[in-house]
This record gives structure tokens, C-alpha cells and sequence, in this order.
């Protein structure tokens, strides 16, 4: 795909500039410049990464919430307010079911994301987020996970049902790119007025998450923080969905390389 588009971009070239066109292109012009007139909006070739989320935007996500097996109370309560953080989501008991079943139950009600929370010792330390109907899968960290009722602002915020507004913060290299469109299209589009905001603010590629509503104080808006907050930290991507276990690593967090530490991977020109 990259051989064609680069050839259709010498003949896109050459059409613009009035210049002749290459010898090894003349041969083949009629065929490329049938379809040059649908790329005219793309200026770069399609990705598996395009393919993901084409529709995206056309139609709200539709995610399901769960947990690991056996999960202690403080998960239980973990997830049930993941699900009002996420509008359109459904909070399902993990039972016995095992990751195959969860996602042929999925596949087969047209879900579009599904969120498993993970806990050690009874406090939540992961979050796994796999896209339906192909892929990705991303992996992450969780870290000083604070619930709604553990907030300062608590008694004085509700949990909106509003789409939320979404602010995204430091997220610039090609990595954090991917990572900021995997986390933003759980989230259908807000209309204007909204008085919700969700943050995912970058810093060292740890991804502070914050839930605020706008309140009216006096006369004046302030922002109340609703909860739950946490820290994040990818360091997996799978192509494929949460059960195929023969899914390509597209990206791994390296912990044992010697700069590892030293790298901004979220936030850098360079990626890991």
C-alpha cells in the first residue's frame, strides 16, 4: 500500500506542477488516476490504525464494564463508578465466565469496547481496554486510585449524566497519539453546553485522570471534582482483541532497557 500511495503521489505531483510524467509511471496512469479523486482528502496511506476506528464519531460506543474474578468490595465499587464515568457502558458481574465468553457476548450484542479492572490485595492496580470488532488492546497500570466518597468536593458534586467534555495533556508523540485516540473514543461526542469535563493529563507517562462538573457558586461556575481519580500507565499494545492471545505486540513498555527511564514515551518526539 505505501508502493501505491507514493506512486500516486508522483502523479498527483506531476498533474499539479504540469511537469511529464515519469517513464515508469505512464504505463500505469490510468489505473492510479481513476482512484486519485477519492484520496484527495487523505495525505497520508491508510493504517490498520485508520481501519480500527472508521466509524468512530458515526455512532456512540457502547463498552462493558467487569472485573477480575472474585473481586473484592472495593473493585465491585471501583467498577460500578468506572461505568458513570463512561456514558453508554454497562457494569457486568464476572462470575465464572472466562475472557473468550465475555467477548463472544460482546462481538454478539455489538459492544465497542470492553474494560476489565484488576486489583492486588484489594486495591485496583490495572485496567486492560480492548476494541471491538478488531483491536487494539491496550494495557495499563493503575496507581493511587481515589473513589468518589474518598474526594473533597464529594458531598457537594453529583455524577452527571452528561457526555463529558474530554481535555487531553501532553500527548504528542506517536505513541501518545494512539494511546489519547484509544481513550477518547470511549467517549461519544459531547454537545456544546455540556457542563462535564474528563482530563487525562500526561507527565512523565503517567496519565493523571480527573472527573469535574461545573457547579454554580455565588453567583459564579467553579469546578467540582466528582471522582473516582487515578494514575495511569499503558505498557502494552495488542493488534488484536483481549482473548487472542497470538496477537502481535505492537508496542511494549521496555522497564529493563538503559533508558528507559530517561525517555518520555507519550510525550516525546521519539517512540518506544
Amino acid at each position: 500500500e505505501r508502493h501505491t500511495y507514493e506512486r500516486k503521489r508522483q502523479l498527483k505531483d506531476a498533474l499539479a506542477s504540469g511537469k511529464q510524467l515519469p517513464t515508469e509511471l505512464r504505463k500505469d496512469v490510468k489505473a492510479l488516476g481513476k482512484d486519485l479523486a477519492f484520496d484527495e482528502a487523505q495525505q497520508e496511506p491508510s493504517t490498520h490504525i485508520d481501519n480500527e476506528y472508521s466509524r468512530a464519531g458515526t455512532y456512540d460506543p457502547k463498552l462493558v464494564i467487569t472485573t477480575s474474578r472474585d473481586p473484592s468490595s472495593k473493585l465491585l465499587q471501583f467498577a460500578k463508578e468506572m461505568r458513570l464515568v463512561f456514558p453508554n457502558s454497562h457494569r457486568i458481574n464476572r462470575g465464572n465466565y472466562v475472557v473468550k465468553e465475555l467477548v463472544d457476548a460482546c462481538r454478539a450484542n455489538d459492544v465497542t469496547d470492553l474494560v476489565i479492572l484488576h486489583e492486588h490485595r484489594g486495591v485496583p492496580d490495572a485496567m486492560i481496554v480492548s476494541h471491538f470488532p478488531h483491536g487494539p488492546t491496550v494495557y495499563f497500570t493503575l496507581h493511587n486510585v481515589t473513589l468518589r466518597h474518598d474526594v473533597d468536593s464529594y458531598k457537594t458534586s453529583t455524577v452527571s449524566e452528561q457526555y463529558p467534555h474530554l481535555i487531553f495533556e501532553q500527548f504528542t508523540s506517536k505513541l501518545g497519539v494512539r494511546i489519547q485516540d484509544v481513550l477518547k473514543y470511549l467517549f461519544p461526542v459531547p454537545k456544546e453546553d455540556s457542563k462535564r469535563v474528563m482530563t487525562f493529563a500526561n507527565e512523565d507517562d503517567f496519565i493523571s485522570f480527573r472527573h469535574h462538573v461545573f457547579v454554580k457558586v455565588h453567583g459564579g461556575v467553579e469546578l467540582a471534582e466528582v471522582g473516582p481519580r487515578f494514575e495511569m500507565k499503558p505498557y502494552e499494545i495488542r493488534t488484536g482483541t483481549v482473548d487472542q492471545t497470538e496477537a502481535e505486540r505492537e508496542w511494549v513498555l521496555a522497564h529493563y532497557s538503559r533508558t528507559a527511564k530517561k525517555r518520555r514515551l507519550l510525550s516525546s518526539v521519539t517512540d518506544g
